[in-house]
């Protein structure tokens, strides 16, 4: 089955499936809404009445559809249509219900789509639904002339919506608008990753809004940033299909994302640069595809939209199965964090994160059904796939400077990778005399005037070797005595553990005392050596628990010179 085929029937299914949750009381605000099935609410963002919206418009006016101009379907969409305009405020933005009141951004989300869907409808003569989109993107326009942005991606999420909107209705202040977002140069390291590394959600939006953009506003210079992030997603993809999220700066952290985001992205890609290793991503991205994705990179949209991508006529090439590369090798973070202190800010924005660990260093490796993942700036350090066997996290914790231990350094040594960080921590004397004044409320003292006092260091390195087929994780901490350290490491509850040095502490935790712990998935065998009790902690800092994840902790001591051996093998079938 080809991919428009495999879309034509998933956007048919969809289209049946939420003909059953759309709100038909009209005597409710939310006539017409469909209904969000973890709050029980509608919305109307760009993931969920707008998004259904984009659904029923392809199966309406697609003839290879089943739903093809229903008369049935049509009245769903006008009333659809008009939830969307009875949600969206005086000011043209709509609020998604959860969080983002009044929200630019949000809105720009769905007239990405809308833009889409109003072309369809337009080509269609289904002039009575058009009109109805015309009118939501014309409220919309002032909120996108005047809005700002929460995050990153905001940026190119807003001025994908004014390219779309400047096509439609050729208003020049819709261009200067998005020249403005343009002119703050785009955040992405010469290795394709995106300042806030999420490579389960928002590389993606990235992408797809700088596509359009660069597409309707003629800025083809921007189609480099798009490459650099596909071709790096090449590798950052286990075996199984899964995208690594161990170190995602946003809430695809440590969850089970797929490629499906990015399968309309490739496909695009793939015929504008006749690339073959697109093709082939976005037929793994297919594979994975149970869902027709949001209003903005709606893939059923996306192929009715630009036609030529339901062809077959590209080529696929093998993908790489075997690799090992450090990712932002050259990328200075260091250098960029000190010129962060001189901007201004402090680190202290609005409604925003700072997302500085940007560029830092990462390690992918893959051989086969082993994928590795060496991190840093992270709170995880090293993960491990092995088959079935999910070791999807190793963290450091100490007591020196209470919490997790995040290595701002990745070095490659003889066999493997040093990853390294010096902790520190003093004390502040008084203030100055001349900054004395009639108050001793302490968060209105000038804190920053102090003078440091018995700053103290702690120097702790990691090396991660690779033996063969084995892994072997080195542990040093420098000479300061009884500094409490705890390595935790975060395994899938599908693996089964076993071990003589485990003793339970709660739910899911476990202390690892001594002797060796076994993993084993299936025939997929994971044994380390070896455990360790050298003081009685629990836990030196918060760990984010989920039902999924079982934790298996270590307890050091400084000095600390420990290694675990990692030895990986497969059981043979009965």
């Amino acid at each position: 089955m080809s991919g428009y085929n495999k879309l034509v029937r998933i956007n048919d299914e969809h289209t049946s499936l939420y003909i059953a949750d759309q709100v038909k009381d009209k005597d409710s605000r939310y006539h017409g809404g469909i209904i969000n099935k973890t709050t029980g609410i509608p919305s109307p963002s760009h993931v969920g009445t707008s998004s259904v919206i984009g659904t029923w418009v392809c199966s309406y006016v697609n003839k290879d559809s089943t739903y093809f101009h229903q008369q049935a379907l049509a009245e769903r969409l006008t009333d659809a249509l008009d939830y969307m305009l009875n949600q969206q405020h005086e000011d043209g933005t709509i609020s998604p219900g959860w969080t983002n009141y009044h929200s630019p951004p949000d809105t720009a989300f769905i007239v990405i789509g809308f833009a889409q869907v109003y072309h369809l409808l337009q080509n269609d003569g289904a002039n009575l639904l058009a009109e109805k989109v015309t009118l939501f993107l014309v409220r919309s326009i002032p909120a996108m002339l005047t809005g700002g942005c929460h995050t990153p991606n905001h940026r190119w999420v807003l001025t994908a919506a004014l390219a779309n909107l400047y096509a439609i209705f050729h208003d020049p202040a819709l261009k200067q608008r998005a020249e403005e977002w343009l002119r703050e140069g785009i955040d992405i390291s010469e290795d394709g990753e995106w300042t806030e590394r999420s490579n389960g959600i928002y590389n993606s939006v990235s992408n797809i809004c700088l596509y359009y953009t660069a597409s309707l506003l003629d800025k083809p210079a921007l189609f480099t940033y798009i490459r650099k992030n596909l071709d790096m997603m090449r590798y950052l993809v286990h075996p199984d299909g899964e995208v690594v999220t161990d170190y995602s700066g946003r809430q695809d952290l440590g969850n089970a994302y797929d490629l499906s985001p990015y399968h309309l992205i490739y496909r695009l890609m793939a015929f504008k640069d006749a690339n073959s290793e697109y093709m082939a991503m976005a037929d793994q991205a297919l594979e994975k595809i149970n869902d027709i994705g949001p209003v903005n990179n709606h893939l059923m949209l996306g192929y009715l939209t630009f036609p030529h991508i339901q062809q077959e006529h590209i080529t696929r090439a093998d993908l790489p199965k075997t690799y090992e590369l450090l990712i932002n090798e050259d990328y200075n973070i260091k250098e960029n964090l000190h010129k962060m202190e001189m901007v201004g800010h402090h680190a202290n924005i609005k409604h925003s994160s700072m997302h500085t660990s940007f560029g830092a260093p990462t390690v992918r490796y893959r051989k086969d059904d082993v994928s590795v993942t060496i991190m840093g700036m992270n709170p995880s350090f090293f993960s491990l796939r092995y088959g079935k066997i999910k070791l999807l996290g190793t963290q450091l914790y100490t007591s020196f400077s209470p919490g997790v231990v995040e290595f701002d350094s990745i070095k490659k040594i003889d066999g493997g990778y040093r990853l390294s960080t010096v902790l520190e921590k003093g004390y502040t004397g008084p203030l100055p005399q001349s900054t004395s004044g009639d108050t001793s409320i302490w968060y209105l003292l000038p804190h920053q005037l102090r003078e440091a006092t018995h700053v103290q260091t702690f120097s702790v390195w990691v090396d991660i070797i690779r033996e063969g087929e084995n892994w072997n994780i080195h542990i040093h901490a420098d000479d300061l005595q009884d500094v409490f350290m705890q390595v935790v490491f975060i395994v899938d509850s599908s693996t089964v553990i076993a071990g003589t040095g485990i003793e339970k502490i709660e739910d899911n935790h476990y202390f690892w005392k001594k002797d060796s712990l076994a993993m084993q998935n299936g025939q997929d065998k994971i044994m380390i050596t070896a455990g360790a009790f050298e003081h009685w902690q629990p836990s030196l800092g918060d760990i984010h628990v989920t039902n999924n994840l079982t934790f298996y902790r270590v307890n050091l001591l400084s000095p600390t010179d420990k290694s675990f051996k990692l030895f990986l093998s497969r059981c043979m079938s009965p």
